[in-house]
């Protein structure tokens, strides 16, 4: 895997700061002209992964088996995914469903669930959420003839209080749907508060963890999740998607699959032949976190060492790169207290698809859109536009922001 350890350094007894430089070395698309903030649609990848990708492709392959060499190397990197899944995230390695993307998981789980839905059911959605988050639950409900309720977040804070949610639910509520972090302004719920909340009245409580997954440690048992979903290809692996759920709850669940598939969990909900090498990358990538700071232990100890170092960077950077857009007279959509290193911004005048192509040109990429947050962009009073997304990552290094910041000023002043 290369030395990755390289991209910490420890300053003073206790204290670890994070080599950007060192990180950045096992980026090969880094070292092209661009200056990339548009990690939150999907982030760059260490030559580790596309490395065990490739080996996996062009090694013996074939359908699942401990039979031949080609079996057993399929079913390795099934078990493999799975376990490194579950160490990053806290889960259980029997509950990781796997599929073509977190999008696809989640339409499969909400049909499977509302089967056992009906008229006087409700689902609570929230208006914070990408729509992966909210309409798989909407339609489910409709299909069905159950309710749906809506958790608005505060506008002005961006935040989710999670009094809300308990003023929406009640013993006919089946689910919660809330995200663990919003991908449009970055806002991070409190998970356990609203679990609790879920939880009292029997309810199942599923968050999207998609865009929180890139930037903080998480432990879904702590955070009070019954399903956990994301997408590797927003933490530096390749793309797919994947639900780790409680396998007790998983085992009450019984999508539409084929007769002779699996009725196994989680097999039963992974339709089709699974892609062998996809899984051998998000192995690679989770493998790959976990060595980015030189720490002992377990894979999930190391996770949690590496993320929770790369977190505090990625904060000293975003505090930083908001003070200078502010300056530049940016309205900052970014609000809640505690948040990723996304930052929503507008600026009066100028329109934000303009402010894009501008930086485009001059090798800066920064998004402008809602990002499928439609609801939440719609609730901030920025309409399906959205503005300008400016994602920090662990490989954001310092010339880059002096190139986004100098592109918005050139791009202000013509």
């Amino acid at each position: 895997m290369g030395d990755v350890t390289t991209a910490a350094r420890t300053t003073t007894p206790g204290s670890t700061t994070f080599d950007v430089a060192a990180f950045r070395a096992h980026f090969p698309s880094l070292h092209g002209a661009a200056a990339h903030f548009d990690g939150p649609g999907g982030s760059q990848t260490p030559s580790v992964v596309a490395d065990a990708i490739a080996r996996t492709m062009t090694s013996p392959l074939a359908n699942r088996g401990s039979v031949t060499t080609a079996e057993r190397n399929a079913e390795a990197a099934v078990q493999g995914a799975r376990s490194a899944l579950a160490d990053l995230v806290g889960g259980d390695p029997r509950g990781v469903v796997f599929g073509r993307s977190m999008t696809a998981v989640t339409f499969e789980l909400s049909r499977a669930m509302a089967k056992a839905w009906g008229p006087g059911d409700e689902v609570v959605v929230s208006r914070l959420d990408h729509d992966a988050n909210i309409r798989p639950w909407v339609l489910a409900a409709e299909a069905v003839g159950a309710t749906v309720r809506w958790a608005d977040f505060d506008p002005a804070s961006g935040e989710l209080d999670p009094g809300v949610v308990g003023a929406l639910v009640s013993d006919r509520t089946r689910l919660v749907a809330v995200t663990g972090a919003s991908n449009l302004i970055g806002t991070m719920p409190d998970l356990p508060a609203i679990a609790d909340i879920v939880h009292a009245v029997g309810a199942w409580f599923f968050v999207d963890g998609v865009h929180l997954t890139a930037h903080a440690p998480v432990d879904m048992v702590a955070f009070g999740a019954d399903f956990y979903a994301c997408s590797p290809y927003k933490f530096l692996g390749p793309h797919c998607g994947a639900v780790v759920g409680r396998p007790e709850l998983l085992e009450t669940l019984h999508p539409d699959k084929l007769l002779p598939s699996s009725d196994a969990v989680p097999e039963r909900f992974e339709l089709g032949t699974l892609p062998y090498e996809l899984m051998a990358g998000t192995t690679a990538a989770i493998d790959f976190l976990a060595g980015a700071v030189p720490s002992e232990g377990s894979r999930r100890e190391r996770l949690l060492t590496s993320l929770a170092v790369m977190q505090a960077h990625e904060e000293e950077s975003r505090v930083a790169l908001e003070a200078r857009l502010v300056d530049l007279g940016a309205t900052v959509w970014s609000r809640a207290q505690r948040r990723t290193p996304t930052l929503l911004v507008s600026f009066a005048a100028h329109d934000c698809k303009d402010l894009q192509r501008f930086l485009g040109a001059r090798g800066v990429n920064a998004p402008a859109g809602s990002f499928y947050a439609l609801e939440a962009s719609r609730h901030l009073g920025l309409g399906d536009a959205g503005a300008l997304r400016i994602g920090l990552a662990p490989y954001t290094s310092e010339d880059d922001v002096d190139r986004l910041v100098d592109g918005l000023t050139a791009a202000l002043a013509g």
